[in-house]
């Protein structure tokens, strides 16, 4: 087979590499081959949004506070992320007394594996897919909702009342809003009719869905946005790690390498909802193109997919974060009234609504 790389589409690129290695080793060591490549491209990305998510949270909070945020450490303070990395590396793991030691190392972990099954499953570029699932939607609701396992061990296993606190919070909390989150998906799935990622990103090839799927999208976008935040433990839907009540939330206890994984997979986790959002709502690769715009739409489909996708999860994040830092917290009642007297009986109106557009046929 012959080589082809082609920027806007992998396709081909991806299926060289399977070929090849199918050609020159056994269907066992082929298999293991794009499995290790895989995985350490996945490890990679994931090291390195991580180090760059911590960046841009500390400069968008630095600019919503009128202050200069990270500039010592590299141009710009970029380095200071990797500084604190090794510094945390290089702590002391502490190990708490009456703690169940054997869940108390393993909740890092599960939070940690649970990002890579999402990411695996997410549409990076046309033809750069780890899985394309014909359920991709269910599997990310199915998989998502395993975090808060890993939430609850840390708080239950840490022996601590604060931690015990945080953990239950961010379960009541997580299980709440994967409602919305949930349905807000399945209302772009009716419109789509389909649950695979690669196929609800190839109908939005002559318009997003969030402008396309009239106001039962949008609608839906917005809910996921809030739901999706809040899912995240992040502000100001924080109630799992207030710092002002439960000192640190279910991570208290944690010091060194295991306090650096809960770190990270905050910012991992927010980088997930944002491409999972970019995907559905927004496109994923695809160009913004309007109709009757020749021009325009030339000009568009000259930015590679990759930057396209990239660029809409980061244009998302930079909302999230100035979710946080524009509200303050609600209160642990305010939050779940807010999901259960509000966007759950909103989001199963908008459901109803949006398939009676699609039965009708009054989409564009």
């Amino acid at each position: 087979m012959n080589f082809s790389f082609n920027i806007y589409d992998l396709t081909s690129f991806t299926k060289w590499i399977d070929y090849s290695l199918y050609e020159y080793c056994t269907p066992f060591w082929a298999m293991m081959w794009e499995m290790i490549i895989i995985g350490v491209a996945m490890l990679l990305f994931y090291a390195v949004m991580g180090l760059f998510l911590v960046y841009a949270e500390r400069k968008v909070c630095a600019f919503m506070q009128n202050r200069v945020g990270p500039n010592r450490v590299g141009p710009y303070g970029f380095i200071q992320t990797i500084a604190d990395l090794i510094k945390l590396l290089f702590k002391e793991l502490v190990s708490i007394k009456k703690s169940d030691k054997f869940l108390f190392t393993l909740a890092p972990f599960i939070v940690i594996i649970v990002n890579f099954m999402l990411l695996a499953a997410i549409p990076f570029s046309k033809g750069l897919h780890a899985i394309d699932f014909n359920i991709g939607v269910f599997y990310l609701m199915a998989v998502s909702s395993m975090g808060v396992i890993g939430v609850l061990l840390a708080g239950w296993s840490s022996n601590n009342k604060f931690s015990l606190i945080g953990a239950m919070r961010s379960g009541a909390q997580i299980v709440s809003y994967e409602l919305s989150v949930g349905l807000s998906l399945i209302t772009i799935c009716i419109l789509a009719g389909s649950m695979q990622l690669s196929t609800i990103v190839e109908q939005q090839a002559n318009g997003w869905f969030i402008f396309t799927g009239h106001i039962p999208a949008i609608i839906a976008f917005v809910i996921y946005l809030i739901a999706g935040t809040a899912e995240t433990n992040r502000g100001p839907f924080d109630l799992a790690e207030a710092e002002s009540e439960l000192t640190a939330g279910y991570h208290t206890e944690y010091s060194g390498i295991a306090f650096a994984l809960f770190y990270l997979s905050e910012f991992m986790n927010m980088f997930i909802v944002a491409s999972i959002a970019a995907t559905v709502f927004w496109g994923g690769w695809m160009p913004f193109h309007i109709h009757g715009c020749t021009g325009l739409n030339e000009i568009m489909d000259y930015i590679p997919p990759f930057i396209w996708y990239i660029g809409k999860t980061f244009v998302i994040i930079w909302i999230i974060m100035l979710f946080k830092w524009t509200f303050p917290r609600l209160r642990i009642d305010q939050l779940l009234t807010l999901e259960w007297k509000y966007l759950l009986p909103i989001n199963l109106i908008n459901i109803i609504i949006m398939a009676f557009i699609v039965l009708m046929g009054w989409h564009f």
